[in-house]
């Protein structure tokens, strides 16, 4: 049972009853005896909430920040009229507007109701519960009903680097019409067949063309261009810092659609990922047309992992800051990318703040040496944060280019072109 406002101003008429016909306890006692009474009415007289049948129809997928709608379908079994609200509620973060519909529905129709959604967070968003009031004849009171009725809607990435996939393709074109010149001839991939002229490799003829032809035949090779690229998203705790006004992990997530986008324009095999201390998302031997859908499907659902960890590895607690165990994270895949013989670069979306700020000043020696809780030296004071933050990031940055990898550092607004980049440049010079 539910009461409405108008339960509320029929109790305030009371009071000039009460003052004006018939002052004292009787006059209100009979006054709460036509209010309840009216109460009564309307419980008698609405339609029951339980003979609505609630349906939700499936609804699609939305990137974030676009703004979608859910559909209810509103079926009353019952004899009487259905005259009343139906609330259809949904999590804060999936962004609805108005949630609450007026029903008007006689017995044994049907009624669709939809509800406007503008989601401000990724991920699956889910629906909480339906409530349906129906309201009695006088519009005193209501008879209502909450129900749970399962639905969720999947928020994509964004993918706001999509503007910079034309100008890099356009670049990607010239290199491969500038590497298909200067490099025929070398490499795995079978290109062509020409007639054999003086100083060619013997192990290259084709004895079966040279036999169809009745002269000398070789065979000339390219590089190959279905190369693998693996693209690996950190989702361990440290990438749930917010950079900016994005997450960090968001932030990496864009500049790998964009790099998965380009890759696969550039006839690259792309296999993408998400990994802290256990494998959170992976997505392999996709063809070019469905990667990109696959990779904003797998991505969508993933969340920072709270507990401590690194890339494929054990808890982290025994080092003393989260800049530690992301270069140890980082170095472990790095390795492991070197061993296999490919080149590894590392992107990470850096803080606004960290960069350009002046020359940073060095921890002095005797700074290392003192012990922990002790008090410093007087000639040794302490960094501000900004300039720790970029120590730490030069740190990581110098451990990782001693393993062999290319590092791309690099504010978030700013990562995904340039992440792109060094691929271009990694293609440009036959590493990849």
């Amino acid at each position: 049972m539910a009461l409405t406002g108008r339960a509320a101003l029929l109790a305030l008429l009371g009071v000039l009853y009460v003052g004006l016909v018939q002052p004292g306890w009787g006059g209100l006692g009979v006054w709460a005896l036509v209010v309840l009474a009216a109460v009564v009415v309307d419980l008698l007289l609405a339609a029951s909430p339980r003979a609505v049948r609630l349906e939700r129809e499936p609804t699609a997928n939305v990137r974030l920040g676009q703004p979608t709608s859910t559909a209810l379908l509103v079926h009353h079994t019952g004899r009487r009229r259905l005259r009343g609200t139906v609330r259809d509620a949904w999590q804060p973060s999936a962004g609805a507007a108005d949630d609450r519909h007026p029903l008007d529905v006689p017995s044994g129709e049907r009624r669709r109701v939809r509800t406007d959604l503008v989601p401000t967070r990724r991920g699956d968003r889910l629906a909480d519960r339906v409530t349906v009031r129906a309201h009695g004849p006088l519009g005193v009171a209501a008879r209502q009903r909450s129900v749970p009725v399962p639905g969720s809607v999947r928020v994509l990435p964004p993918f706001t680097s999509r503007k910079h996939l034309p100008s890099r393709l356009a670049r990607l074109r010239e290199i491969d019409g500038r590497s298909s010149v200067n490099v025929r001839g070398q490499g795995t991939e079978f290109d062509s067949l020409r007639d054999y002229v003086p100083g060619d490799d013997v192990r290259s003829i084709d004895w079966r063309a040279t036999a169809r032809r009745r002269q000398v035949v070789v065979r000339t090779w390219r590089p190959e261009r279905d190369r693998r690229v693996l693209i690996v998203l950190d989702t361990s705790r440290t990438a749930a810092a917010r950079v900016g006004d994005q997450p960090r992990l968001d932030a990496a997530m864009d500049a790998a659609l964009l790099l998965a986008a380009l890759a696969s324009r550039a006839g690259d095999r792309v296999d993408l990922l998400a990994v802290d201390r256990r494998v959170r998302a992976r997505v392999e031997a996709r063809s070019s047309t469905t990667l990109l859908s696959a990779v904003v499907e797998a991505m969508a659902p993933l969340e920072a992992e709270p507990a401590r960890g690194r890339l494929g590895g054990r808890g982290l607690g025994r080092h003393r800051t989260a800049v530690a165990a992301r270069a140890r994270g980082a170095a472990h895949a790095a390795r492991g990318g070197r061993r296999r013989g490919g080149p590894a670069a590392g992107a990470r979306p850096g803080d606004p703040t960290a960069h350009g700020g002046g020359r940073v000043r060095r921890r002095p020696r005797a700074w290392r040496r003192w012990p922990v809780g002790a008090t410093p030296p007087r000639t040794c004071t302490p960094l501000p944060p900004r300039s720790a933050r970029r120590l730490d990031r030069d740190r990581v940055t110098r451990l990782l280019s001693r393993l062999g990898a290319d590092v791309v550092d690099a504010p978030p607004d700013q990562l995904p072109p340039a992440l792109a980049d060094r691929y271009l440049a990694l293609k440009a010079a036959g590493r990849l």
